[in-house]
């Protein structure tokens, strides 16, 4: 039986195979800074963090590893 994966976890792991930035799921960052998804969708526009576009969806982003590995250092 195959096992689940999230679409934005697919994304994210063919995305860091093939960038040399490392990216966070929305989810994924808001778990860092100790947020919900949709706190951190808020907080993502209010900071004008970098939306790293997903292609097949206007809605969808990842987020870079080193802006939130930053945030979560100055806290």
């Amino acid at each position: 039986m195959q096992t689940f994966e999230d679409w934005n976890q697919k994304v994210k792991t063919t995305f860091n195979a093939t960038s040399n930035e490392v990216v966070l799921t929305v989810m994924e960052a808001g778990k860092s800074l100790g947020l919900t998804k949709d706190q951190m969708k808020q907080y993502v526009d209010k900071h004008n963090l970098t939306k790293v576009p997903i292609m097949r969806s206007v809605h969808r982003y990842l987020l870079l590893k080193s802006e939130i590995d930053e945030i979560v250092g100055k806290s």
